[in-house]
C-alpha cells in the first residue's frame, strides 16, 4: 500500500531554515509528480511546492525564492528545504502524491516558526 512519512519539522526562529524529507513506499515512486502541501490553524491546506516526475518544479508565490523542492529518486524522498521562514510559513506540512483518482497522504509534520 501507499505510505508517505514525513519528518524534519520543528521549531525554528524567524529567518532559519529546515529540511523536511518524506519518505515513500508502496508505488513507483519516479513516475509520479511529488507535492508538499501545508496548513496552518484555521486555514485551508495550501500547495506549496510540486516536482514532476522529470524534475520541473512549481512553487506558491508565497514561498518562491525561499523554499526548494527535490527529489531522489534512487531514494525514493522528496525533500523541501525552506529557509528564510516567517511566522507564517508556520504550519503542518504534508507530502501529497496523487495516483490516478486518488490522493495519499503522510501523517504531517509541524514546523513552528517564533522567537
Amino acid at each position: 500500500q501507499v505510505q508517505l512519512v514525513e519528518s524534519g519539522g520543528g521549531l525554528v526562529q524567524p529567518g532559519g531554515s529546515l529540511r523536511l524529507s518524506c519518505a515513500a513506499s508502496g508505488f513507483t515512486f519516479s513516475n509520479y509528480a511529488m507535492n508538499w502541501y501545508r496548513q496552518a490553524p484555521g486555514k485551508e491546506r495550501e500547495l506549496a511546492a510540486t516536482i514532476s516526475n522529470t524534475g520541473a518544479r512549481n512553487y506558491a508565490d508565497s514561498v518562491k525564492g525561499r523554499f526548494t523542492i527535490s527529489r531522489d529518486n534512487t531514494r525514493n524522498t522528496v525533500f523541501l528545504q525552506m529557509n528564510s521562514l516567517r511566522p507564517e510559513d508556520a504550519a503542518v506540512y504534508y507530502c501529497n502524491v496523487l495516483i490516478r483518482t486518488r490522493h495519499y497522504w503522510g501523517q504531517g509534520t509541524q514546523v513552528t516558526v517564533s522567537s
